[in-house]
């Protein structure tokens, strides 16, 4: 599929809910198919199970006892227990299948049910750390990036001491090099060659049980940004000579000899997305778009989709996501309809999280397994009905997306500067995206390059709305199509043959 579309399911918050409904634990074959069928209903090609693998009681005390964690908690849900508080499911302590969910098998079961609806299976690799209870701490301290007492006076926030069986050991926290450790984990380390051939082992494993990964944080194993974290204190700490090259392209041609057409999805930021989609990444967050989407002006945002095809068609696009906040609390109704048309009708992958099209406004915290009650925002589900409607097209999944040009309906008008219109073509199946994405009305031309127009007759639907235009094809192809649209408003016309 040349644009499908991935759907992200909190894996813990889910099966809370499913339990409070069934009046028991429930586990991963407890999801109905009814979900299962909606999912393949709205034409999802992808499911993101989000954190479904074993964490430990570790990380669960460190989450729960982190004053700072605990406030954002108690904002996030005012009644909070302590029993809601499960920890990160990035603190991974060994990939297996959540015994709470239901064991390996259960996993299975669940891929083999998503496969009858022809969808696939995307699960989390977490690369950059594990939690402090995994088992290389006691069977390969050596795999870890170690500290000194200086490093742990120094730098608190940033190295913990853990009991081996060896004896007590200072070790580093899992972090980036622009922020402070995260305080439930244990930093790898990638210059060991040792851990490398094990992490490309795991990383087989999980491959053998679904079909792609989303890699989180996948741009800190770049050796570049490795070396400016960790600099000479990631030397190996059993002296071994360390190892500098890539690891993403040994791993990822270590992964595609077994499985050739398993899917790698980076969480990347730091304009490295381009170095990592050459490392083999099929996909690459594009958190640029969102982020200019969020300013609300449209010349960035325009400027960003001239980007070369080749990168475009290898972005993730995103309006939320679990490390974002909520699109509704973001965006105002308007911006938001608009945002995400723009968003999810170019080319790439469209990410969708659960929660998203119901307008849920609550951003839930990774460490939390409950989420607060929230009324359903019907005009907003209503307009996603539509758009992801618009998404199953033939044109749209598969056709040439292309941006065009506008210009001013008149001297003097300015307001062109605000429109971002676009196509797709899979004659004879084409559509017209246009977005007004500015604060005022506004007004533009814009010529339709496509070919077969001229000489015919066409009526224009608006597939978002109930609009219809009847269009000479020669002044769509000549002169261009006339837009007067309403600031924040966007339309999606099929252009139907008359």
């Amino acid at each position: 599929m040349r644009h499908p579309s991935l759907y992200q399911l909190n894996t813990r918050i889910l099966l809370n809910e499913l339990a409070y409904r069934i009046g028991r634990a429930a586990t991963l074959d407890d999801v109905p198919d009814a979900l299962l069928d909606e999912i393949a209903g709205k034409g999802f090609d992808w499911v993101w199970f989000l954190g479904v693998w074993q964490t430990g009681e570790a990380a669960r005390q460190v989450s729960r006892t982190n004053t700072k964690l605990r406030a954002e908690f108690q904002h996030e849900l005012p009644d909070l227990r302590e029993q809601d508080i499960v920890g990160s499911p990035f603190a991974v302590k060994a990939w297996t299948v959540h015994q709470d969910f239901g064991g390996d098998a259960v996993l299975a079961r669940m891929r083999g049910r998503l496969r009858q609806r022809g969808i696939k299976l995307m699960l989390d690799f977490v690369p950059n750390h594990v939690a402090p209870d995994h088992p290389w701490v006691d069977a390969h301290t050596e795999f870890f990036v170690g500290g000194s007492e200086q490093d742990i006076a120094r730098e608190p926030q940033n190295y913990m001491r853990v009991q081996t069986v060896r004896g007590p050991r200072i070790l580093a926290h899992g972090r980036d090099p622009y922020f402070d450790g995260w305080p439930d984990t244990l930093q790898v380390n990638y210059r060991h060659a040792g851990f490398r051939e094990a992490q490309i082992q795991v990383l087989g494993s999980i491959a053998d049980r679904c079909d792609g990964v989303r890699c989180d944080m996948a741009m800190l194993l770049q050796p570049e940004v490795f070396a400016r974290t960790w600099g000479e204190r990631a030397k190996p700490l059993d002296g071994s000579p360390p190892r500098d090259e890539p690891f993403w392209p040994e791993a990822i041609g270590a992964i595609r000899k077994r499985h050739p057409s398993f899917l790698f999805m980076a969480e990347v930021y730091w304009d490295l997305e381009w170095d990592l989609q050459q490392a083999g990444f099929d996909y690459t967050y594009d958190k640029r778009l969102y982020d200019r989407l969020r300013a609300e002006n449209a010349t960035p945002v325009r400027d960003h989709l001239r980007a070369d095809m080749a990168f475009q068609e290898r972005s993730a696009r995103f309006l939320e996501n679990h490390d974002e906040p909520r699109a509704a609390a973001t965006f105002d109704e308007p911006i938001h309809r608009a945002a995400a048309v723009i968003t999810y009708l170019a080319p790439g992958l469209r990410f969708f999280y659960e929660g998203q099209f119901d307008g849920r406004r609550v951003h839930a915290s990774m460490h939390l397994g409950r989420r607060p009650t929230e009324p359903v925002a019907p005009r907003l589900r209503a307009f996603y009905d539509r758009l992801l409607a618009i998404l199953q097209r033939s044109d749209v999944r598969e056709g040439r997306w292309q941006l065009w040009d506008c210009r001013p309906a008149w001297e003097g008008n300015w307001t062109h500067q605000q429109f971002i219109v676009t196509t797709w073509d899979a004659a004879p199946r084409r559509s017209i995206v246009a977005v007004n994405y500015g604060p005022s009305q506004g007004q533009c031309y814009v010529t339709l390059g496509l070919p077969d127009l001229a000489g015919k007759n066409f009526t224009l639907i608006d597939l978002l709305g109930d609009a219809r235009h009847d269009r000479d094809g020669s002044g769509l192809s000549g002169n261009g199509l006339y837009l007067d649209m309403p600031a924040w408003s966007a339309q999606v016309f099929d252009i139907a043959p008359r």
